[in-house]
């Protein structure tokens, strides 16, 4: 790759855009993610809880329907320990900060390919450290949101109670589906990183 030919104004132009984006889109999840922490902890606090064998008798009656019930329902608390607040953050806060990593690493890539050094040395561990917060945010987020429930519903009484799943983990596998993939984008980029080296050697 040279590092003297100066890269076409438009294709220059397109990777400032899409670094510009990614910035923006890093500091609306820090943004969202301090706006969440505020409502956490700040009281009363309302928590989605999932709900189960709850019908909706006045839309299962409705013609053409065969059955209705509900599967979350919103609680406010008036009080909840500091221990679910903080597992209830951590839930969104893994999320936002996958988020902000890999916008990083959008930026870092396009900065680096605008000044035609994409194979650098820090691209592989900004990439890789990206994929593992994809990873945990997909895995480990929503166990902390499963556990963080099941200790609120144990504030509800127990008439109420049963209404709500003890304890229910939904896993989604597209975060870890694009970690794996920005994890097998780091090894190509070591791969590449190698070959520059070792052409850059020869010449």
């Amino acid at each position: 790759m040279s590092r003297t030919r100066r890269m076409p104004m438009a294709e220059a132009v397109t990777l400032g855009l899409v670094a510009t984006g990614a910035v923006s889109i890093a500091v609306a999840a820090l943004t969202g993610a301090v706006s969440r922490a505020t409502e956490i902890f700040a009281s009363p606090v309302a928590v989605d809880l999932p709900v189960h064998d709850v019908k909706m008798p006045e839309i299962t009656d409705a013609a053409g329907v065969a059955s209705a019930e509900l599967t979350q329902s919103v609680v406010t608390f008036e009080t909840l320990d500091a221990g679910t607040r903080w597992l209830l953050f951590a839930e969104s806060a893994l999320p936002a900060l996958a988020t902000i990593l890999v916008c990083m690493t959008l930026w870092w890539l396009g900065y680096s390919l605008i000044r035609q050094r994409a194979f650098r040395r820090s691209m592989v561990p900004v990439i890789g450290a990206a994929a593992v917060a994809l990873v945990a945010a997909g895995m480990i987020a929503p166990l902390l949101g499963g556990i963080a429930r099941a200790q609120a519903v144990e504030h509800l009484p127990a008439s109420a109670a049963d209404s709500f799943w003890t304890f229910l983990v939904q896993l989604d596998g597209a975060p870890i589906g694009w970690g794996v993939a920005l994890a097998l984008i780091a090894s190509a980029f070591e791969v590449g990183r190698r070959l520059q080296h070792d052409t850059e050697g020869l010449v």
